[in-house]
């Protein structure tokens, strides 16, 4: 490889929110869905130029911002974006709340897929709307979509947007183009509008393909807003940066205005020039780091089946995320977390987190060198081994 993903770089005291929240450097953080890799040396060299200037006022988002973000997602993923269609806000998060107060009231219910990342359900309450959930289906260490009953609960006249994870976290699931097809057509018979939160959609292991929803057609597009941003993919989510694509103009108008009125209207000079360096100069950085990726899935995988059998893990299509079934332990996730931590110096995100249905499972981040990775791994199977 090009690029040395096994590096060990230490992030302790750099005021990481991932390393430096525990309080105790003996705990080893495999939880918030950050990375632990150097980003791609082609973002640090444009950081570097812009430091050197040492001027950090104001910014003004360029031309050439827009056209790397249209250029990527023609090239590599078929997708053609109009430059109209886009607004830019400072994250993803910021992004779907700035939408859901655009285009619902008090009071609305907004559909999601449990388990799903947390962010979706503060997004919800924090607007005065009510979270309706559609359970995904876990069965042979994978999910799937429960139409008939998302079919059920579209049908509420309450409900006026669906937040869709795709790629979706905490699952791991790269949705295949006639699921899409098959969860769209559901919304559209409904009219409700579907909000896409793509911020994993770079992260897909060989022999599975992302699909943007807006892409499927020109119905789908009309009937969609998407959230797109390359902090997931090229490790850049503190430098605050996202687009939101939205091809309704009315619905566009609503939304800048929601951004303006969230206060995240404005983005800094770093996200603007890191998105242009990632999506210009980033491809080859990228392609390893989903290589090096997917070998720590298989590292995992084969680890737990070995060592750790009755702890299956989901099959990844994509992310880094990995999703454990912890059933057999007996203990809740929340206590489990807990207990990790103080006995093993093992942090994990309980499966809770995610929604009810998260009951028993934990959240692994795997986005970092393979020898952390062991680590982690013999940390938890030694803890198993203490409890019985």
């Amino acid at each position: 490889m090009k690029y040395d993903f096994d590096e060990q770089i230490s992030r302790r005291g750099s005021d990481s929110y991932k390393w430096d929240s525990a309080g105790n450097e003996n705990v080893l953080p495999m939880w918030v869905a950050d990375m632990d890799f150097r980003t791609a040396p082609a973002i640090v060299d444009a950081l570097r130029q812009r430091v050197e200037h040492g001027i950090f006022g104001y910014t003004r988002v360029p031309d050439s911002y827009y056209e790397s973000v249209i250029g990527w997602f023609a090239r590599r993923h078929g997708w053609t974006i109009d430059r109209e269609w886009m607004i830019y806000t400072s994250g993803v998060v910021p992004a779907i709340s700035a939408v859901i107060k655009a285009l619902t009231v008090p009071g609305d219910k907004v559909l999601v897929q449990t388990p799903v990342y947390n962010c979706f359900f503060s997004s919800i309450r924090n607007n005065g709307c009510e979270m309706l959930s559609s359970p995904l289906v876990f069965s042979g260490n994978t999910f799937t979509v429960d139409y008939e009953d998302l079919e059920c609960k579209a049908a509420d006249p309450k409900v006026k947007l669906m937040l869709l994870c795709n790629p979706h976290n905490p699952a791991g699931r790269v949705w295949k183009r006639e699921e899409l097809v098959r969860i769209g057509e559901i919304c559209i018979r409904h009219n409700i509008l579907v909000v896409s939160d793509e911020i994993h959609c770079e992260l897909v292991f060989p022999e599975h393909r992302y699909t943007p929803f807006a892409s499927i057609s020109e119905d789908f597009l009309r009937h969609s807003v998407t959230c797109i941003s390359p902090s997931k993919a090229f490790n850049i989510a503190g430098l605050q940066i996202a687009n939101i694509v939205c091809a309704d103009a009315d619905r566009r108008v609503k939304i800048d205005r929601a951004i303006n009125d969230n206060e995240v209207c404005d983005v800094n000079p770093f996200g603007v020039i890191a998105t242009r360096a990632a999506y210009n100069e980033g491809e080859e950085w990228l392609n390893q780091l989903i290589e090096y990726l997917h070998a720590n899935y298989i590292y995992m995988r084969e680890f737990c089946r070995e060592h750790l059998p009755e702890f299956p893990v989901t099959v990844l299509e994509g992310t880094y995320l990995v999703w454990m079934d912890c059933r057999k332990l007996g203990i809740s996730s929340e206590e489990l977390e807990r207990r990790l931590i103080i006995e093993a110096g093992l942090w994990l995100n309980a499966g809770t987190m995610y929604g009810a249905e998260g009951e028993g499972f934990m959240r692994w981040n795997i986005a970092c060198p393979r020898n952390t990775l062991i680590e982690g791994l013999e940390c938890f199977a030694s803890f198993v081994k203490a409890l019985y």
